[in-house]
Protein backbone atom coordinates (compact mmCIF):
# COMPACT_ATOMS: atom_id res chain seq x y z
CA UNK A 1 0.00 0.00 0.00
CA UNK A 2 1.00 3.85 -0.87
CA UNK A 3 -0.80 5.66 1.88
CA UNK A 4 2.10 6.24 4.50
CA UNK A 5 3.13 9.24 2.54
CA UNK A 6 3.51 11.83 5.65
CA UNK A 7 1.14 13.89 5.73
CA UNK A 8 1.50 17.89 5.22
CA UNK A 9 -1.10 20.66 4.89
CA UNK A 10 -0.33 21.29 1.62
CA UNK A 11 -0.47 17.29 0.42
CA UNK A 12 -4.05 15.87 -1.36
CA UNK A 13 -6.22 13.88 0.63
CA UNK A 14 -7.17 10.41 -0.85
CA UNK A 15 -10.59 8.88 -0.30
CA UNK A 16 -11.11 5.41 -0.49
CA UNK A 17 -11.79 4.70 -4.57
CA UNK A 18 -8.86 7.10 -5.28
CA UNK A 19 -6.31 5.44 -3.01
CA UNK A 20 -7.33 2.15 -4.51
CA UNK A 21 -7.02 3.29 -7.81
CA UNK A 22 -3.78 4.86 -7.05
CA UNK A 23 -2.16 1.45 -5.53
CA UNK A 24 -3.79 -0.28 -8.55
CA UNK A 25 -1.32 2.03 -10.66
CA UNK A 26 1.93 1.41 -8.95
CA UNK A 27 1.04 -2.44 -8.55
CA UNK A 28 0.89 -2.47 -12.54
CA UNK A 29 4.10 -0.92 -12.93
CA UNK A 30 5.65 -3.56 -10.45
CA UNK A 31 3.99 -6.44 -12.89
CA UNK A 32 5.50 -4.70 -15.39
CA UNK A 33 8.93 -4.75 -14.08
CA UNK A 34 9.31 -7.51 -12.43
CA UNK A 35 7.62 -10.12 -14.48
CA UNK A 36 7.04 -8.51 -18.43
CA UNK A 37 10.54 -6.81 -18.61
CA UNK A 38 12.70 -9.45 -17.44
CA UNK A 39 11.61 -11.38 -20.77
CA UNK A 40 12.37 -8.69 -23.25
CA UNK A 41 15.96 -9.95 -22.69
CA UNK A 42 15.55 -13.21 -23.75
CA UNK A 43 13.26 -11.88 -26.87
CA UNK A 44 17.03 -10.19 -27.62
CA UNK A 45 19.23 -13.36 -27.04
CA UNK A 46 17.02 -16.00 -28.62
CA UNK A 47 14.59 -14.32 -31.45
CA UNK A 48 15.79 -10.39 -32.65
CA UNK A 49 19.84 -10.79 -31.84
CA UNK A 50 20.92 -13.23 -33.73
CA UNK A 51 18.10 -12.60 -36.74
CA UNK A 52 19.75 -8.84 -36.71
CA UNK A 53 23.64 -11.07 -37.08
CA UNK A 54 22.20 -13.93 -39.61
CA UNK A 55 21.38 -10.73 -41.59
CA UNK A 56 23.74 -7.89 -41.02
CA UNK A 57 26.69 -10.51 -40.92
CA UNK A 58 27.68 -8.31 -37.57
CA UNK A 59 26.48 -7.24 -34.11
CA UNK A 60 24.61 -4.14 -33.97
CA UNK A 61 26.68 -1.14 -33.65
CA UNK A 62 24.65 1.22 -31.11
CA UNK A 63 21.58 1.06 -29.28
CA UNK A 64 19.80 2.97 -32.23
CA UNK A 65 20.39 -0.04 -34.38
CA UNK A 66 19.20 -2.58 -31.26
CA UNK A 67 15.64 -0.38 -30.96
CA UNK A 68 15.19 -0.33 -34.86
CA UNK A 69 14.90 -4.05 -34.59
CA UNK A 70 13.61 -4.66 -31.23
CA UNK A 71 10.24 -2.03 -31.66
CA UNK A 72 9.17 -4.78 -34.68
CA UNK A 73 8.76 -7.49 -32.46
CA UNK A 74 5.20 -7.97 -31.40
CA UNK A 75 6.57 -9.18 -27.63
CA UNK A 76 8.49 -5.89 -27.16
CA UNK A 77 5.69 -3.68 -29.06
CA UNK A 78 3.48 -4.96 -26.27
CA UNK A 79 6.16 -3.90 -23.48
CA UNK A 80 6.31 -1.09 -24.66
CA UNK A 81 2.83 -0.11 -24.73
CA UNK A 82 1.53 -1.42 -21.28
CA UNK A 83 4.88 0.52 -20.01
CA UNK A 84 3.02 4.03 -21.79
CA UNK A 85 -0.07 2.86 -20.52
CA UNK A 86 0.82 2.58 -16.76
CA UNK A 87 2.91 5.66 -16.96
CA UNK A 88 -0.34 7.81 -17.92
CA UNK A 89 -2.37 5.45 -15.70
CA UNK A 90 -0.67 6.66 -12.90
CA UNK A 91 -1.05 10.48 -13.64
CA UNK A 92 -4.63 9.72 -14.69
CA UNK A 93 -4.96 8.55 -11.02
CA UNK A 94 -3.33 11.18 -9.15
CA UNK A 95 -4.86 14.05 -11.48
CA UNK A 96 -8.37 13.42 -10.58
CA UNK A 97 -7.53 13.28 -7.12
CA UNK A 98 -5.74 15.89 -6.85
CA UNK A 99 -8.29 18.32 -9.19
CA UNK A 100 -10.93 17.34 -6.88
CA UNK A 101 -9.11 19.82 -4.09
CA UNK A 102 -7.31 21.93 -6.23
CA UNK A 103 -9.47 24.89 -5.57
CA UNK A 104 -8.91 23.92 -1.45
CA UNK A 105 -5.26 23.60 -1.86
CA UNK A 106 -4.98 26.85 -3.47
CA UNK A 107 -7.05 28.80 -0.41
CA UNK A 108 -4.21 26.79 1.97
CA UNK A 109 -1.27 27.68 0.06
CA UNK A 110 -2.24 31.54 0.75
CA UNK A 111 -3.23 31.01 4.08
CA UNK A 112 -0.08 29.14 5.27
CA UNK A 113 2.00 31.19 7.69
CA UNK A 114 5.71 30.64 8.32
CA UNK A 115 9.81 30.77 7.74
CA UNK A 116 11.28 31.68 4.76
CA UNK A 117 10.78 33.67 1.09
CA UNK A 118 8.89 33.30 -1.74
CA UNK A 119 10.05 35.18 -4.97
CA UNK A 120 8.23 34.94 -8.34
CA UNK A 121 8.85 36.94 -11.39
CA UNK A 122 6.49 36.82 -14.20
CA UNK A 123 8.75 37.49 -16.74
CA UNK A 124 10.85 34.48 -16.26
CA UNK A 125 9.50 32.03 -19.65
CA UNK A 126 9.36 28.85 -19.52
CA UNK A 127 12.28 27.55 -22.12
CA UNK A 128 10.67 25.61 -25.03
CA UNK A 129 12.46 22.00 -23.78
CA UNK A 130 10.48 22.23 -21.10
CA UNK A 131 7.02 23.63 -22.62
CA UNK A 132 7.36 21.93 -25.54
CA UNK A 133 6.48 18.77 -23.79
CA UNK A 134 4.46 17.30 -20.79
CA UNK A 135 8.05 15.50 -19.03
CA UNK A 136 7.78 11.96 -17.95
CA UNK A 137 3.82 12.39 -19.13
CA UNK A 138 2.91 14.62 -15.73
CA UNK A 139 -0.13 16.43 -16.95
CA UNK A 140 0.71 20.87 -16.90
CA UNK A 141 4.50 20.21 -16.99
CA UNK A 142 6.24 21.94 -13.93
CA UNK A 143 4.99 25.69 -15.67
CA UNK A 144 1.61 25.58 -16.48
CA UNK A 145 -0.82 27.68 -13.89
CA UNK A 146 -4.28 26.36 -14.74
CA UNK A 147 -6.13 28.94 -12.35
CA UNK A 148 -4.72 32.37 -10.04
CA UNK A 149 -2.45 31.38 -7.62
CA UNK A 150 -1.91 27.57 -9.15
CA UNK A 151 0.00 24.74 -6.87
CA UNK A 152 -1.99 22.00 -8.92
CA UNK A 153 1.65 20.93 -10.72
CA UNK A 154 3.45 20.74 -7.86
CA UNK A 155 0.73 18.51 -6.31
CA UNK A 156 0.56 16.77 -9.10
CA UNK A 157 4.27 16.06 -8.57
CA UNK A 158 4.27 15.39 -4.71
CA UNK A 159 1.81 12.57 -4.61
CA UNK A 160 2.65 11.13 -8.12
CA UNK A 161 6.63 10.94 -7.44
CA UNK A 162 5.48 9.08 -3.98
CA UNK A 163 3.09 6.79 -5.71
CA UNK A 164 5.85 6.01 -8.90
CA UNK A 165 8.49 4.84 -6.17
CA UNK A 166 6.16 3.37 -3.79
CA UNK A 167 7.39 5.54 -0.93
CA UNK A 168 11.13 4.56 -1.98
CA UNK A 169 12.60 8.13 -2.47
CA UNK A 170 11.44 8.28 1.23
CA UNK A 171 7.94 10.00 2.70
CA UNK A 172 8.35 13.27 2.10
CA UNK A 173 10.14 12.22 -1.18
CA UNK A 174 13.57 13.91 0.26
CA UNK A 175 15.75 10.58 -0.51
CA UNK A 176 17.67 11.76 -3.68
CA UNK A 177 18.97 15.22 -1.01
CA UNK A 178 19.55 12.12 1.71
CA UNK A 179 21.64 10.57 -0.54
CA UNK A 180 23.66 13.51 -1.36
CA UNK A 181 23.83 14.42 2.42
CA UNK A 182 24.27 11.57 4.33
CA UNK A 183 26.30 9.12 1.35
CA UNK A 184 28.83 12.04 -0.28
CA UNK A 185 28.93 15.29 2.34
CA UNK A 186 29.21 13.92 5.23
CA UNK A 187 31.23 10.92 4.32
CA UNK A 188 34.04 13.30 2.57
CA UNK A 189 33.52 16.28 3.62
CA UNK A 190 32.62 16.06 7.71
CA UNK A 191 33.70 19.19 8.79
CA UNK A 192 31.89 21.12 5.87
CA UNK A 193 29.97 24.14 7.27
CA UNK A 194 28.17 26.27 4.22
CA UNK A 195 26.53 29.18 4.47
CA UNK A 196 24.15 29.21 1.27
CA UNK A 197 22.70 26.48 -0.58
CA UNK A 198 20.52 26.38 -3.63
CA UNK A 199 18.61 23.86 -5.74
CA UNK A 200 18.28 24.29 -9.04
CA UNK A 201 15.12 22.87 -10.08
CA UNK A 202 13.91 22.72 -6.68
CA UNK A 203 10.25 21.53 -7.53
CA UNK A 204 8.56 20.89 -4.18
CA UNK A 205 12.17 21.26 -2.39
CA UNK A 206 11.82 17.22 -1.10
CA UNK A 207 16.21 17.85 -1.62
CA UNK A 208 16.47 20.21 0.17
CA UNK A 209 14.83 19.50 3.36
CA UNK A 210 17.90 16.71 3.68
CA UNK A 211 20.54 20.05 3.42
CA UNK A 212 18.01 22.04 5.87
CA UNK A 213 18.53 19.42 8.49
CA UNK A 214 22.09 18.76 8.17
CA UNK A 215 23.31 22.30 7.83
CA UNK A 216 20.53 24.27 10.55
CA UNK A 217 23.08 27.56 10.23
CA UNK A 218 22.73 27.77 6.10
CA UNK A 219 20.23 29.77 3.81
CA UNK A 220 18.29 27.40 1.62
CA UNK A 221 17.49 28.39 -1.59
CA UNK A 222 15.40 26.75 -4.67
CA UNK A 223 15.00 27.69 -7.93
CA UNK A 224 12.74 26.82 -10.73
CA UNK A 225 10.84 27.40 -13.44
CA UNK A 226 6.86 27.40 -12.94
CA UNK A 227 5.71 29.70 -10.27
CA UNK A 228 3.11 26.75 -9.52
CA UNK A 229 5.76 24.36 -7.86
CA UNK A 230 7.49 27.42 -6.42
CA UNK A 231 4.11 28.38 -4.12
CA UNK A 232 3.89 24.52 -3.61
CA UNK A 233 6.81 24.15 -2.38
CA UNK A 234 7.31 27.30 0.01
CA UNK A 235 4.28 26.88 1.28
CA UNK A 236 4.85 22.66 1.93
CA UNK A 237 8.16 24.13 3.91
CA UNK A 238 6.28 25.87 5.63
CA UNK A 239 3.49 23.21 6.83
CA UNK A 240 6.80 21.10 7.89
CA UNK A 241 8.39 24.18 9.91
CA UNK A 242 11.41 24.23 7.94
CA UNK A 243 12.59 27.50 6.66
CA UNK A 244 13.95 27.94 2.80
CA UNK A 245 14.19 30.48 -0.05
CA UNK A 246 12.34 29.92 -3.50
CA UNK A 247 12.53 31.78 -6.26
CA UNK A 248 11.25 31.93 -9.50
CA UNK A 249 14.35 32.29 -11.97
CA UNK A 250 15.76 29.87 -14.84
CA UNK A 251 19.09 27.94 -13.96
CA UNK A 252 20.60 29.59 -17.23
CA UNK A 253 20.57 32.83 -16.38
CA UNK A 254 20.47 33.05 -12.50
CA UNK A 255 20.25 36.44 -10.80
CA UNK A 256 22.06 35.75 -7.76
CA UNK A 257 25.81 37.68 -7.40
CA UNK A 258 29.04 36.14 -8.46
CA UNK A 259 30.38 33.66 -5.59
CA UNK A 260 27.22 33.62 -3.87
CA UNK A 261 26.56 30.09 -2.42
CA UNK A 262 28.68 27.17 -0.92
CA UNK A 263 26.55 24.48 -2.45
CA UNK A 264 24.98 24.55 -6.03
CA UNK A 265 23.03 21.20 -6.56
CA UNK A 266 20.42 19.70 -8.56
CA UNK A 267 18.74 16.21 -8.57
CA UNK A 268 17.73 13.90 -11.68
CA UNK A 269 17.41 17.39 -13.51
CA UNK A 270 20.05 16.81 -16.33
CA UNK A 271 18.16 14.38 -17.81
CA UNK A 272 15.01 16.44 -18.12
CA UNK A 273 17.30 19.68 -19.97
CA UNK A 274 18.45 19.92 -23.49
CA UNK A 275 22.32 19.80 -23.97
CA UNK A 276 22.98 23.72 -24.91
CA UNK A 277 20.76 24.70 -21.70
CA UNK A 278 23.29 21.81 -19.43
CA UNK A 279 26.49 23.93 -20.59
CA UNK A 280 24.70 26.67 -19.30
CA UNK A 281 23.82 25.62 -15.83
CA UNK A 282 27.10 23.89 -15.45
CA UNK A 283 28.51 27.61 -16.32
CA UNK A 284 26.03 29.15 -14.20
CA UNK A 285 27.13 26.62 -11.65
CA UNK A 286 30.92 27.99 -11.18
CA UNK A 287 30.23 31.65 -11.59
CA UNK A 288 27.29 31.49 -8.14
CA UNK A 289 29.73 29.31 -6.72
CA UNK A 290 32.37 30.77 -3.56
CA UNK A 291 36.19 29.36 -3.76
CA UNK A 292 36.15 26.25 -2.44
CA UNK A 293 32.47 25.78 -3.04
CA UNK A 294 31.18 22.89 -4.37
CA UNK A 295 28.58 21.47 -7.20
CA UNK A 296 26.56 18.41 -7.44
CA UNK A 297 24.50 17.27 -10.11
CA UNK A 298 22.97 13.78 -9.20
CA UNK A 299 21.86 11.62 -11.81
CA UNK A 300 21.75 8.10 -12.61
CA UNK A 301 24.91 6.80 -14.28
CA UNK A 302 25.53 7.49 -17.83
CA UNK A 303 25.70 4.62 -20.79
CA UNK A 304 29.54 4.89 -21.10
CA UNK A 305 30.63 1.00 -20.75
CA UNK A 306 27.09 -0.21 -21.16
CA UNK A 307 26.30 -3.04 -24.04
CA UNK A 308 24.00 -1.67 -27.06
CA UNK A 309 21.32 -3.86 -25.61
CA UNK A 310 21.26 -2.42 -21.98
CA UNK A 311 21.53 0.80 -23.91
CA UNK A 312 18.64 0.49 -25.29
CA UNK A 313 16.35 -0.67 -22.20
CA UNK A 314 17.53 2.26 -20.46
CA UNK A 315 16.67 4.77 -23.62
CA UNK A 316 12.89 3.59 -23.53
CA UNK A 317 11.93 6.71 -21.82
CA UNK A 318 13.65 9.09 -24.19
CA UNK A 319 11.15 7.95 -27.20
CA UNK A 320 8.40 6.92 -25.13
CA UNK A 321 8.25 9.10 -21.85
CA UNK A 322 8.04 12.36 -22.67
CA UNK A 323 11.81 12.49 -21.82
CA UNK A 324 13.32 13.65 -25.12
CA UNK A 325 16.51 14.43 -23.24
CA UNK A 326 17.50 11.61 -21.90
CA UNK A 327 19.71 9.48 -24.19
CA UNK A 328 21.64 12.24 -25.46
CA UNK A 329 22.55 13.61 -21.77
CA UNK A 330 23.41 10.26 -20.57
CA UNK A 331 26.12 10.04 -23.83
CA UNK A 332 27.52 13.73 -22.58
CA UNK A 333 30.93 14.18 -20.88
CA UNK A 334 30.37 15.77 -17.87
CA UNK A 335 33.14 15.92 -16.62
CA UNK A 336 34.20 17.53 -19.52
CA UNK A 337 31.13 20.19 -19.72
CA UNK A 338 32.66 20.43 -16.19
CA UNK A 339 35.85 21.88 -17.38
CA UNK A 340 34.86 23.40 -20.19
CA UNK A 341 32.60 26.33 -18.24
CA UNK A 342 35.91 27.18 -16.09
CA UNK A 343 36.27 24.32 -13.28
CA UNK A 344 39.61 23.22 -12.72
CA UNK A 345 40.24 19.49 -14.39
CA UNK A 346 42.23 18.34 -11.28
CA UNK A 347 38.75 19.58 -9.41
CA UNK A 348 36.47 17.68 -11.20
CA UNK A 349 35.14 14.01 -10.64
CA UNK A 350 32.09 11.74 -11.43
CA UNK A 351 30.95 9.88 -7.33
CA UNK A 352 29.04 6.95 -7.33
CA UNK A 353 26.94 6.82 -4.37
CA UNK A 354 24.70 3.86 -3.37
CA UNK A 355 21.61 4.60 -3.14
CA UNK A 356 20.60 3.08 -0.38
CA UNK A 357 17.07 2.00 1.10
CA UNK A 358 15.16 4.95 -0.07
CA UNK A 359 16.37 4.75 -4.16
CA UNK A 360 15.93 1.20 -4.73
CA UNK A 361 14.32 2.79 -7.98
CA UNK A 362 17.66 3.55 -9.12
CA UNK A 363 18.40 0.18 -10.21
CA UNK A 364 15.39 0.40 -12.70
CA UNK A 365 17.70 2.99 -14.72
CA UNK A 366 20.32 0.57 -14.76
CA UNK A 367 22.29 2.71 -11.84
CA UNK A 368 22.16 -1.07 -9.64
CA UNK A 369 21.29 1.13 -6.57
CA UNK A 370 23.18 4.05 -7.21
CA UNK A 371 23.50 7.47 -8.17
CA UNK A 372 26.06 9.54 -10.13
CA UNK A 373 27.47 12.83 -8.92
CA UNK A 374 29.08 14.89 -10.91
CA UNK A 375 31.48 16.77 -8.62
CA UNK A 376 33.61 19.75 -8.93
CA UNK A 377 34.93 22.09 -6.54
CA UNK A 378 35.37 26.26 -7.25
Amino acid sequence: MIDEQTRHPLLPEQDHDELARQNFARSFKRVIFNEITPGIKDVWEYRVGPAFEAAEGRAPADRHEVRKVMMKDPQVKLWSSLRRVSQELLWDAVAENVERQADELVEKARRMEGGGTLTLDPSVEAPRYISAVDIHLMPTGYWSDTREDDVVSCALFDRGVYVYAAGQLGTLNEGYGTTIVDNFLRAEYPDFAPRRILDVGCTAGGSMLAFIDAYPDAEVHGIDIGAPVLRYGHARMKGLDRVAHFHQMNGEAMSFPDGHFDVVFSTILMHETARAALRNIFAESFRTLAPGGLMIHAEFPQYEGLDAFTQFMLDWDTYNNNEPFWGAMHDTDLEALAVSVGFDRDRVRTVYVPAGRQLQTGAKKGGGGRLALTVAQR
